[in-house]
C-alpha cells in the first residue's frame, strides 16, 4: 500500500499500481470487445483476463520491456490476457478516449496471435521475435 504526498493512506494503490481506474478500463475493454466479430471468439474458451499485474519480458533491461497483453494457451484453454498494471504504468496519463485506442490496439495484437494460431500461421510471431532482436540490438549499443 503506498501513500499520498501528504502521508494520508491511499487505497488507490495496491503493489504500487494506481487501481482507480479498473473498472474504467474494463469497461473500455468490453466497449472494444463488442468492435470485434464473433466468429474471432471462438476457441478463445479461457476468454479475456483482466490482470492487475504490471508484467516485465523476461528479457528486459532495467525493467524497460512491459508486456501489455498476451495470447496464452495451455491445458486450460486458450484465453488473452490484458495487464492492467502495465497500461497503467504506460499510458495511465492518457484520457479515456486515447486509452480506449491502447487497449484496441494491444487486443487486436492478441486476437491476430489467436487467429494466427487456428490458422497454423505463424506471422505476428516472427515480427514479435524480430522486435525483440531489434530491441537487444539497440540496448546493446547504447
Amino acid at each position: 500500500m503506498a501513500f499520498c504526498d501528504d502521508g494520508e493512506m491511499n487505497n488507490n494503490y495496491i503493489n504500487g499500481i494506481d487501481m482507480s481506474r479498473i473498472d474504467e478500463v474494463e469497461e473500455l475493454l468490453n466497449e472494444v470487445c463488442e468492435e470485434i466479430p464473433e466468429y474471432a471468439f471462438e476457441h478463445l474458451n479461457g476468454g479475456i483476463i483482466l490482470s492487475e499485474d504490471v508484467k516485465y519480458h523476461e528479457e528486459s533491461i532495467s525493467d524497460d520491456l512491459i508486456i501489455m497483453g498476451e495470447y496464452q494457451r495451455s491445458i486450460l484453454g486458450n484465453m488473452i490476457v490484458i495487464y492492467y498494471g502495465s497500461f497503467m504504468k504506460m499510458y495511465g496519463h492518457l484520457d479515456r478516449d486515447e486509452l480506449k485506442d491502447k487497449l484496441r490496439d494491444v487486443l487486436l495484437h492478441e486476437f491476430r496471435h489467436h487467429m494466427e494460431f487456428l490458422a497454423n500461421n505463424g506471422d505476428l510471431i516472427i515480427e514479435d521475435k524480430k522486435f525483440l532482436e531489434d530491441y537487444k540490438k539497440r540496448m546493446k549499443n547504447e
